[in-house]
């Protein structure tokens, strides 16, 4: 994780944006960072933007206490 920007996490990826690798690279990332599968998390918005929105599927209150901690690691 790249840390938090406004309060949204930041996620680096070196893969290119050619392709949709960076995009899948970034959904594995997230899936990491919350401990989940890759196949909990969907790009929800921003296909082509650098800005994305994901949705992590999960126990909501694991989830929310695992963003707080990513957004707080980096403080």
């Amino acid at each position: 994780m790249g840390g938090d920007y406004d309060g949204a996490l930041v996620v680096r990826v070196r893969a290119r944006a050619i392709d949709g690798a960076a995009t899948e690279e970034a959904l594995s990332a997230v899936a990491d960072a919350f401990g989940q599968s890759r196949s909990t998390v969907e790009l929800v918005h921003g296909q082509r933007s650098r800005t994305k929105i994901f949705e992590v599927c999960g126990d909501e209150s694991a989830l929310l206490e695992r963003l707080a901690k990513l957004l707080a690691r980096d403080r």
